[in-house]
């Protein structure tokens, strides 16, 4: 029988700039009891990544550019944090009320570039990390040398979708795991054999922990998932679809 766990680490301080986020897991874990095994993968908010990276700003701190301010009168929303959806941003994409889809600099398309003012203090605003696959990669090799296990580490971020309601974990920065698994080739219960199927694993992934982590005050931004064989060597970028063949942005 197969099963998986998604275990949550409570009891995680609020994280600072400068904070070591690889001690507070190890923490948290010794905390709660759990012991890590080979294969687990380590789910993160990227939340708890940026603030330990520094990646906060204050809004009183940020002037507009005549370009934010254009466009917060059409869409309604706050020029200094239009401003940094800018700064932070490639491509415009489109808008509606309260919301720009920008292509971010990491190459993610997502409303307002990940810019956020939710579980921030007051005043502040929050942005993605730099290079979440780096950060990924740092995370996982530092507790793989301080637990002797095998690991995988995602980093996590919740988006909305076209066409549908609601928000659902995505991947931003991943080590250690199979990102996209091909399955072109293999054959299905007809013995059929498959020409386009690939599965977005990590992607899965995130939206199975952030039923765990919340999108309130859960006060969860850590998770190791238990029960699955998907180490290996991708990273969240494999997941971007190249420009050049997406139908929705000819």
């Amino acid at each position: 029988m197969k099963q998986v766990q998604v275990i949550g680490l409570e009891g995680i301080p609020e994280v600072r700039p400068g904070d070591n986020i690889v001690e507070i897991i190890l923490n948290a874990l010794s905390a709660s009891g759990i012991r890590l095994d080979n294969g687990d993968i380590i789910a993160i908010t990227e939340k708890i990544v940026s603030k330990a990276e520094g990646r906060l700003y204050k809004l009183d701190d940020i002037q507009p550019s005549k370009k934010a301010l254009e466009l917060s009168n059409k869409i309604g929303k706050d020029p200094r944090i239009i401003e940094l959806v800018l700064r932070e941003s490639k491509e415009i994409i489109g808008f509606g009320e309260h919301f720009i889809i920008v292509e971010t600099k990491q190459g993610f398309i997502c409303a307002n570039g990940g810019v956020d003012q939710s579980n921030v203090s007051s005043g502040m605003v929050k942005l993605l990390p730099k290079d979440p696959d780096e950060s990924a990669y740092e995370i996982r090799t530092s507790l793989e040398e301080k637990t002797g296990k095998k690991l995988g580490v995602i980093i996590v971020d919740s988006w909305g979708r076209p066409f549908r309601y609601g928000t659902v974990g995505f991947v931003i920065g991943a080590s250690g795991i199979t990102v996209l698994w091909d399955r072109r080739g293999h054959r299905d219960l007809y013995n059929r054999r498959l020409e386009v199927t690939r599965v977005a694993v990590g992607d899965a992934l995130a939206a199975f922990a952030s039923l765990i982590f919340g999108e309130a005050n859960e006060g969860i931004p850590c998770a190791v998932i238990k029960g699955l064989n998907f180490l290996g060597s991708g990273k969240a970028s494999d997941l971007l679809r190249d420009k050049r063949i997406d139908i929705f942005r000819r």
